[in-house]
């Protein structure tokens, strides 16, 4: 695995066709955003700074006056401890890279990316430096996206009268698609989908997010016969 300034602009294409998919759901976050209260550099910081769309779209949920702080950071909490695992899977491939790196690869990570460069790296491809560069073209097209949205949001666009609030859903099955390796995938797939369905129904929160991304690991783990 080598990371260099080659592989970072190499990352940077191939990661806007991802990115274009990403600006539909940042479009819309634009527009809740404006229609929220958030004034045009407290949605784009929020874009820059967070830079994870599933907690940003939690935290619309929550904003009302006076904030709800400790709710709003315990449920983005939640929500983003899937990124233990992901983090987790990345650990053997970055342990030669430097610290700046390693955690500059990690600011830009998010589910769309990650599930790219895990695909094309079980194919062979040793550019490190994928998971940076296509990560870079998502933030881009994040921020630009949440933007033009928190703009014309003036103008009560409504998301599903147009269809770009499935963008969001339409985007994790295309992930799941790509991450699809055979008959083996389908029993830690279901224990998954079971876990945070029962979750989602009988717990209040987020929490379904990371139940069940642990029962499709630790499933996968058992029943990996590699």
């Amino acid at each position: 695995m080598t990371f260099s300034n080659k592989g970072f602009r190499e990352g940077v294409k191939a990661g806007i066709p991802i990115a274009v998919g990403v600006a539909s759901y940042g479009f819309v976050f634009g527009i809740l955003s404006r229609n929220a209260g958030l004034d045009l550099w407290e949605a784009l910081c929020m874009s820059m700074f967070v830079f994870a769309g599933a907690s940003q779209f939690v935290a619309l949920d929550m904003w009302i006056s006076p904030l709800p702080m400790a709710a709003i950071i315990s449920t983005t909490f939640v929500v983003n401890l899937r990124h233990v695992l992901m983090g987790a899977v990345l650990a053997d491939r970055f342990k030669n890279m430097t610290g700046p790196q390693k955690y500059g690869s990690l600011f830009f990570m998010v589910d769309e990316n990650w599930a790219y460069a895990i695909n094309e790296w079980k194919h062979g491809d040793q550019n490190a430096t994928l998971l940076a560069g296509t990560g870079f073209s998502i933030f881009f097209s994040w921020a630009v996206s949440t933007l033009v949205g928190n703009v014309l949001g003036t103008r009560q666009i409504d998301p599903a009268k147009w269809g770009i609030d499935f963008c969001f859903t339409a985007i994790f099955i295309f992930i799941a698609t790509g991450m699809w390796q055979g008959k083996k995938d389908l029993l830690p797939w279901i224990a998954a989908g079971v876990t945070a369905f029962l979750f989602s129904r009988y717990l209040p929160g987020k929490w379904y997010i990371l139940a069940g991304g642990l029962a499709g690991s630790f499933t996968g783990m058992i029943t990996d016969d590699t």
